[in-house]
């Protein structure tokens, strides 16, 4: 019996990043099928949290996941270019956002081929991973391969859908809230979100009361 969840991601989130490989193998050794929705960041959803937040917010966010690569030994490194644009110092988000809507929407067509997870994990590990210019040369495209999806595809279907994409993606965000949750990543079982990369664990215990059991 094959058990399904949702997983509500985003490509600006570094924990969804830390997360992502877990998913992955969680995928592979379970009788399980993770579907993948990207949302857009908070810094899309609500530009000004940054500015909200308390000073040391982003000062410790980022010492926690430098820490948390190391333990889980993945390899990790700020994103050049970051898929946000914003001014570290002021914590401004940038009125123009060149990357995080193209990167986005890119994810939410390659859910509708039900490869989201794999290339979401393969993209991820370029933006956090360590590529300098990720976004140029083939680096998506070798990344979509990755996935067993042609990029040609889903950048065309990008640039002629992307008022439909945008609205998926909204559908995404508002079943994730629905779910009785507003950050990612979080996983969806059974109506029952897991947030966290730190929630993984959880997660599973729960699916295997549920009878999830390993690949024969």
């Amino acid at each position: 019996m094959i058990l399904y969840a949702d997983i509500f991601w985003s490509f600006r989130s570094p924990y969804s990043y830390l997360a992502t490989r877990r998913y992955v193998a969680l995928q592979a050794e379970y009788d399980l099928m993770l579907n993948l929705r990207p949302v857009y960041p908070l810094a899309i959803r609500e530009p000004d949290f940054f500015e909200k937040n308390h000073p040391n917010w982003l000062r410790y966010t980022f010492v926690d996941v430098m820490r948390l690569a190391q333990y889980l030994k993945i390899p990790m490194a700020l994103p050049r270019p970051d898929p946000i644009i914003q001014d570290m110092l002021t914590r401004k988000i940038a009125a123009e956002q060149p990357y995080i809507f193209r990167l986005t929407r890119l994810g939410q067509a390659a859910a509708r081929c039900g490869k989201s997870l794999l290339f979401c994990d393969a993209v991820s590990r370029l933006i956090w991973g360590g590529t300098e210019n990720w976004h140029e040369g083939d680096y998506l495209a070798q990344a979509a391969k990755m996935a067993g999806l042609d990029y040609s595809i889903l950048e065309a279907e990008v640039n002629s859908d992307a008022d439909a994409l945008d609205s998926e993606i909204a559908d995404n965000q508002k079943a994730l809230e629905a779910a009785g949750h507003w950050g990612v990543p979080t996983l969806v079982f059974d109506g029952e979100p897991f947030f966290g990369q730190d929630r993984i664990t959880l997660a599973l215990w729960r699916m295997e009361q549920k009878g999830l059991q390993k690949r024969g």
